[in-house]
């Protein structure tokens, strides 16, 4: 896959991943020279060509199999050339959080984006409702949002298409009950400007782990939400939507029984799709991801983290202590530390994989790095991290380098990829 590389023109200091040595230099002529990470500077998080790769291809060929679409969610990686790589391997479209990411989707000529959320702003609701060739969808999860909604869509050029959004107590977002939900979409179908399109939910919202417990309550959401769109259904609330009603759920926790339960909604030619949203695969991690990803739980291939820290050690001040030059502005630490995987001794030596080694703690700009005190490890030597949470870790790097392989003794930069996130 070719992302960044060919299109950022001149590198400068604005990214700190970007070396002092590459200063001036057209971003595609100094990846075309594949350096090495001793030629980049520390700390770093890299991406890895060959699982960026291997991810896209590993879960769009899995939803096809199922019969589901995917539109990944956007919010995860806001990497417009990672949205190209996806929706080349079959995407239908994207999924995004914010107002401002749906523009972003929107100009970056996506013709198909669902914005998960209520859109409340009048001036992007206004926008909306000006011709357009492009789909979006929107969520409703009250009577008060579609009332919120009503007066910037009268009178559109082309009714705004809205999913119910399903939630439950204890969750995040979300009409509590298919009854209060069953009221926000009669509401939706008495609006002007507004068409009732589908219903859609989060089920992450109710377990984060995979135990026998958390899978049955996951399940049963995933019920309801079906039950609520043949609901929706029976009592003839849908009115002709071109491009079909959708159906949609899916993190990147539990798309298994995602498919589990609803792919039997899903008929393309009768009008009804069912709509995975998984955005954090395209990375995967190696912490909270890995711990949790359905492919544990499926015999459909393997997803592999993409994103390693790369940081250097800078002060020894005690025995079996080392601080590293990495911290919170620079890793994620939200959904557990990073995991130190190998070293590199002074910074260019091979590769090494270690497994006694441990981050204790991150403060603003440095990892505590323990480790027995009869272990060799020195200043200047640099350790390769395993991160948790692709999602944290992205919005910390507006540039990142791409390597061909983060596991080899040796790896070297192929391309770039811009991030935006405003």
């Amino acid at each position: 896959m070719v992302y960044d590389a060919d299109v950022l023109g001149a590198l400068d200091p604005r990214f700190k991943a970007v070396p002092v040595t590459a200063w001036g230099r057209d971003a595609a002529e100094f990846a075309a020279n594949r350096p090495g990470l001793a030629d980049l500077p520390t700390p770093l998080v890299t991406l890895d060509a060959g699982a960026l790769t291997s991810n896209v291809e590993t879960l769009q060929r899995w939803t096809r199999e199922v019969g589901v679409d995917l539109a990944p969610h956007g919010k995860t990686t806001m990497a417009p050339a990672l949205w190209r790589a996806q929706r080349e391997a079959g995407a239908l479209g994207l999924t995004v959080a914010t107002p401002w990411q749906l523009t972003v989707a929107l100009r970056e000529g996506f013709d198909w984006v669902m914005a998960a959320y209520p859109v409340l702003d009048p001036a992007v609701l206004r926008w909306l409702s000006s011709p357009r060739s492009s789909r979006v969808l929107v969520w409703a999860d009250s009577v008060d949002v579609v009332a919120a909604m009503a007066p910037h869509v009268a009178g559109a050029a082309q009714p705004l298409d809205v999913l119910v959004e399903l939630g439950g107590f204890g969750g995040r977002t979300g009409a509590r009950s298919t009854a209060a939900a069953v009221e926000v979409a009669r509401a939706v179908a008495g609006t002007p400007g507004l068409r009732l399109a589908g219903v859609a939910g989060y089920e992450g919202a109710f377990a984060h782990d995979a135990s026998p417990a958390s899978l049955t309550v996951v399940r049963t959401y995933l019920s309801d939400l079906a039950g609520l769109h043949r609901r929706l259904l029976a009592e003839g609330l849908y009115p002709p939507v071109p491009g079909g009603i959708v159906v949609s759920a899916g993190g990147s926790a539990y798309f298994d029984l995602v498919a589990d339960v609803l792919a039997g909604l899903h008929d393309p030619a009768g009008g009804v799709r069912v709509v995975l949203r998984s955005g954090a695969y395209v990375a995967h991690d190696d912490g909270f991801y890995r711990s949790i990803t359905p492919m544990g739980r499926l015999d459909a291939g393997e997803l592999r983290s993409a994103v390693h820290g790369w940081v250097r050690v800078v002060s020894r001040p005690e025995p079996g202590l080392a601080l590293a030059d990495a911290g919170k502005r620079d890793l994620p630490f939200d959904e557990g530390l990073p995991v130190v995987q190998a070293v590199r001794r002074a910074g260019s030596g091979d590769t090494v994989p270690v497994e006694e080694f441990a981050v204790s703690a991150l403060n603003d700009q440095h990892a505590f790095v323990r480790f027995p005190a009869e272990l060799d490890l020195r200043v200047g030597d640099v350790l390769r991290l395993g991160l948790s949470h692709p999602c944290t870790t992205f919005d910390k790097w507006g540039l990142l380098p791409v390597v061909d392989d983060a596991r080899a003794a040796q790896p070297v930069l192929v391309d770039w990829v811009r991030t935006e996130f405003g």
